[in-house]
């Protein structure tokens, strides 16, 4: 399987993509796509061949890095590296996966590709659910395999973002599906969403108060836009 993240940079400084050039060296795993000293023509690349992982400057001319990253949210993930921390909270309304301060250190971008080699192994392992061949069965991509699961088996889901947890009384799957969508689904009607976070499936509810549920020895809380789910659950 190829392990490899390619990226894409874009900055107008030459000394900040150098900078950041010599971090990436020390990573085999990271694979580089392309360079830019603006962002117009990143936009056009990006939008032919979308990378794993941009890294963007904020503060540049003609497009600053926070609208080029909004017209490409399509790339998985995004890290921002900027003299401004201000931005910080725009950056994190763009879905960003970190946020870094120039300039750039050693120890603070290790984090970064600690963070950045979760989300693709995250990503890799949830190439979503290959849906259902009986009523009562789901098959995951785990990997290269095909993991069968029995729906009966499904606690709890939980919502991670664009993705969905699915936990069982001995592991815990990701799938690339938001919770809201993938209860929506015929397959997934013996769940009840008890918080914005978590769906539980109904025979494992062993205690119910008004602000918790206990699933399978499990304390979960309970959402207080979500309790009529509770009435329904009880009446």
């Amino acid at each position: 399987m190829d392990n490899t993240i390619t990226y894409m940079v874009v900055d107008d400084y030459e000394i900040d993509r150098l900078m950041l050039a010599s971090f990436l060296h020390d990573y085999p795993f990271m694979k580089c796509q392309a360079v830019f000293d603006s962002p117009l023509p990143a936009l056009d690349a990006a939008r032919a061949q979308a990378p794993d992982v941009l890294f963007v400057d904020i503060d540049m001319p003609a497009m600053n890095g926070l609208e080029l990253r909004r017209q490409l949210l399509h790339i998985p993930a995004c890290i921002f590296i900027t003299s401004y921390p201000d931005y910080a909270l725009e950056a994190f309304d763009m879905a960003a996966l970190d946020f870094l301060l120039k300039p750039l250190t050693a120890e603070r971008f290790s984090k970064t590709m600690e963070r950045v080699a979760e989300h693709a192994t995250v990503r890799q392992k949830a190439r979503l659910l290959e849906h259902t061949l009986g009523a009562d069965t789901i098959f995951i991509k785990d990997g290269i395999e095909q993991i069968k699961l029995h729906l009966s088996d499904i606690i709890y889901l939980e919502a991670l973002k664009d993705y969905t947890r699915i936990v069982t009384a001995t592991k815990k799957y990701s799938v690339l599906s938001p919770l809201g969508t993938l209860i929506k689904e015929k397959t997934f009607s013996s769940f009840v969403r008890i918080h914005r976070s978590y769906a539980v499936q109904k025979h494992f509810i062993q205690k119910m108060t008004s602000v918790e549920i206990q699933v399978h020895d499990i304390v979960l809380p309970v959402g207080r836009s979500f309790k009529d789910a509770l009435k329904a659950l009880t009446s």
